[in-house]
């Protein structure tokens, strides 16, 4: 059977979804917000709440993992992430559960002013540290719920080569290819460990030109923390990098890991940019050289 199809996604539907099963906060305004993702549609709710709607069934696994796990995480992390206020059902021809969380001031990472990137690294790593220090007996292992965050690389090994292959000429082929081997000779071999999943400048709120939040944890689990380390090649650069790789003090392997994924991602998006949209296909190709970059300057 395929999966349900969930209506037009917008500021209307959350507010038939509230009226209906949350009256107590019918009086207060439903907006979009400006930058609301594409996975999950995030509304404005009053002043100081959202409602996060699952686009489609994967991401909709990732409303119960939330619910359960966030407000384990919150009070032993050093920033604030989403907390949640309640879990709404399917209604109103919506067939996901979905869920209300508390409001985060602050402006992404990918528009703000950061007066001092070096400083934004630290901050971040010290938060991803925090994080892999909360006890992750019992958590989320890598599955379809986060696709595969976490979990081995080779999971996208399949995928990386038919990316090489479609841009044939677009990308250096064997300095690409180089690159993915070296990421492919390591594995984790120590004890599951919470990451995020998805750090990335959307997911990054910035205030008074510092990291004040983190967001949307639904690629979250426990397993290998590698997948946390693809910010150091898609916004930070030269010293911010290479303090962020010195505060975090992952081992080589974990970085060559790290450096596999954020090509795989690369690679994929590429491909599909350079079908569709050619400024963006330019901004993947820069991420493409600066991981080939700093890969042969770590060598």
């Amino acid at each position: 059977m395929a999966p349900p199809i969930p209506p037009v996604i917008d500021a209307s539907l959350a507010r038939r979804l509230i009226d209906s099963q949350f009256p107590q906060w019918s009086h207060l305004p439903v907006a979009a917000v400006e930058f609301d993702g594409w996975d999950n549609r995030t509304f404005r709710l009053g002043p100081e709440l959202t409602v996060r709607l699952p686009s489609g069934d994967w991401y909709a696994q990732q409303v119960d993992k939330e619910q359960q796990w966030l407000p384990v995480l919150a009070p032993q992390l050093p920033l604030p992430i989403p907390t949640p206020v309640a879990k709404g059902e399917p209604g109103a021809g919506f067939p996901f559960p979905w869920s209300v969380y508390r409001w985060l001031q602050g402006e992404l990472a990918s528009k703000a002013r950061i007066d001092d990137l070096p400083g934004f690294a630290t901050a971040l790593a010290g938060f991803l540290n925090a994080l892999g220090r909360v006890d992750a007996n019992g958590g989320p292992a890598p599955g379809q719920h986060n696709f595969y965050r976490g979990g081995a690389l080779a999971t996208y090994e399949e995928e990386t080569h038919e990316a090489i292959d479609a841009l044939g000429n677009e990308v250096p082929r064997e300095a690409v290819e180089r690159v993915w081997a070296d990421a492919m000779t390591t594995s984790w071999d120590r004890e599951p460990v919470w990451f995020h999943g998805d750090v990335a400048s959307g997911n990054l709120l910035v205030r008074d030109g510092r990291l004040a939040a983190v967001l949307d944890f639904g690629t979250s689990g426990v397993g290998d923390p590698a997948c946390d380390m693809v910010i150091a090649w898609t916004f930070l650069t030269g010293s911010s990098r290479d303090r962020f790789r010195a505060e975090l003090g992952v081992d080589a392997g974990t970085w060559s890991r790290g450096r596999g994924w954020a090509l795989w991602k690369a690679l994929i998006t590429l491909v599909g940019h350079l079908e569709r949209d050619a400024s963006q296909a330019a901004v993947t190709r820069r991420e493409i050289d600066r991981i080939l970059m700093e890969y042969a300057h770590d060598r």
